[in-house]
């Protein structure tokens, strides 16, 4: 089956949706989510977006702070957008019905770690859902969008795919669609369009400890590097400092439960078992730190006391207070048999976000003609080595706007679609009865990234890391050359695809920088100037 659309989008968090609902002012839009367009990273962002709204605050103390952050690897020129557009944007999404928390003279702002002043909108402790509510609203209401629910990316049309264009070399590669998956029908279609655009969100599942959904398995990332796109900075791997620890039934666990950032900005301390408060011997700004310096903080603890969590403490506060504030980490816990008015909440790090991806211009635009890109699967420049928090949704907002504009832009002059895109041929090939063999090799996977690429890294774990994924990789694609393929088959591809770009790109930095920690660059000098790890697939088999 054939479908043809001005502009395909891959994703339906809030870059997907945001995008869509200003793509949707210049073409028809065809997006497509691979489970309920409801499910998403977003949906689990409790904390809220940064931006400058308060009299007190200044963009340039937000600048600051997110270079600061970014530990030297921050575009500032990326960064300036980033601060100097978002509250145009958050104003928008309160146009279109988000209800973020109030007080008496407008927005309630709260502090997050590494942020000079309360900066933080926010809908109470559930923000990602309450934004992906009101989206999901308007854009379903748009008439020149369709939306396809259970449809998975399988990868991008490129010229790779014709017989008389393949041997074109990789700098003037175009992308007209992708390959698309219909999960229910086990039908593969073949979405022509003049422009694609990846939203696809990130890709924590690569590790055994994640707070993002089951969705977040990369597919954009892998799809993206498949086809010739250019990456950077992949071994920037953000580990939120505080996910609820599930004792022995964290085994198998698809997702850990986010504590907020914000329960930090709130007053909460971190303590050891025994109720040591411990940031002092890590930092001077204590539980404010940046998350790289929490995150690694907790882990030494761990690793030298041999506990398996540390405490996050709010019973300095009051009941009505907590839960006035928290209410759904207060249900969460409580359902947990955790009464954080009462009791302290045991927590440990659980990978949360990527900061480098797909390499992106100020307008969305990768290294491939028609191919554009936002949201966490990008790279602009934004996050340098370690992300601010809050920032990431304010950059899907901001940057999704922007992609559109580029969209806009690139559909004036568009050149035309070959035509004689093939079909999907899977001709030859046998329906799977090995799916245990799929799931055996994405606990090893986990396993195997979360063991020796966390939070303290070093080359001979990342070198005992590159070659068992290699091992995986020739693994898997021999059974994918075999088998029709299925969701589970397709995100265990990309998972791998993935873990192989955050270990090479790992072995390349030779410093320690923001979320990359090495054992072996302990007392290294950084390097100056300070350089980005680029990746990119320069050849791909028919």
């Amino acid at each position: 089956m054939e479908i043809k659309t001005d502009i395909l989008v891959l994703g339906s968090g809030i870059a997907g949706l945001y995008a869509t609902m200003h793509l949707a002012k210049y073409a028809n839009v065809v997006l497509i989510t691979k489970k309920a367009k409801t499910d998403s990273n977003t949906n689990y962002a409790q904390g809220g977006i940064a931006s400058v709204f308060a009299d007190n605050d200044s963009y340039e103390s937000h600048i600051q702070d997110t270079l600061v952050a970014g530990a030297g690897l921050c575009d500032r020129a990326s960064v300036e957008i980033l601060v100097n557009e978002g509250p145009e944007h958050i104003k928008e999404l309160i146009r279109i019905g988000t209800r973020f928390t109030m007080k008496e003279n407008g927005l309630a702002l709260a502090k997050e770690g590494g942020h000079s002043f309360s900066r933080i909108v926010h809908a109470q402790d559930l923000t990602g859902r309450e934004v992906e509510r009101a989206l999901i609203e308007h854009v379903s209401k748009l008439s020149n969008v369709t939306i396809l629910e259970n449809h998975l990316a399988i990868d991008l049309i490129t010229e790779h795919n014709i017989k008389k264009l393949k041997d074109r070399p990789i700098d003037s590669r175009h992308c007209w669609g992708a390959y698309v998956l219909d999960i229910t029908e086990s039908k593969v279609l073949k979405i022509i369009s003049k422009a694609t655009v990846i939203s696809t969100g990130g890709l924590g599942q690569v590790y055994q400890h994640t707070t993002n959904p089951s969705i977040a398995t990369g597919d954009g990332f892998a799809i993206a590097f498949r086809a010739g796109a250019t990456l950077g900075n992949m071994e920037f791997i953000q580990f939120h400092p505080t996910s609820l620890y599930q004792g022995g039934n964290s085994e198998g666990e698809e997702q850990a439960f986010l504590i907020s950032e914000a329960v930090r900005g709130f007053g909460g301390i971190l303590r050891t078992i025994d109720g040591e408060r411990f940031m002092s011997r890590y930092d001077s700004r204590l539980e404010l730190a940046p998350r790289d310096i929490v995150a690694r903080a907790i882990d030494s603890e761990l690793k030298k006391r041999g506990d398996e969590f540390v405490y996050l403490d709010v019973t300095n506060k009051s009941a009505e207070a907590i839960k006035d504030h928290f209410p759904n980490i207060y249900t969460k816990c409580l359902s947990r048999g955790i009464d954080i008015t009462k009791e302290m909440i045991p927590v440990v790090p659980a990978a949360h976000y990527a900061c480098g991806g797909i390499v992106v211009d100020h307008h969305g635009k990768t290294s491939l003609t028609g191919l554009f890109a936002s949201g966490e699967v990008t790279m602009t420049g934004v996050h340098g080595a370690n992300r601010l928090a809050s920032n990431s949704l304010l950059e899907a907002l901001v940057f999704s706007a922007r992609a559109a504009q580029g969209v806009a832009t690139y559909l004036q002059n568009v050149e035309k679609h070959p035509t004689e895109i093939p079909d999907w041929d899977d001709s030859g090939t046998l329906s799977a009865d090995e799916k245990v063999l799929i799931s055996h090799s994405q606990k090893e996977l986990k396993q195997l990234m979360w063991d020796y690429v966390g939070i303290v890294r070093s080359n001979l774990r990342l070198d005992f890391a590159s070659r068992r994924i290699s091992n995986l990789y020739q693994e898997v694609e021999d059974f994918y050359k075999k088998t029709k393929v299925f969701p589970s088959l397709l995100e265990l591809r990309n998972l791998i695809t993935c873990s192989h770009l955050i270990v090479k790109s790992g072995l390349m930095r030779t410093e320690n920088r923001g979320l990359h920690y090495s054992l072996d660059y302990v007392n290294a000098r950084q390097a100056e100037p300070p350089v980005n790890t680029i990746l990119r697939n320069t050849y791909q088999k028919s």
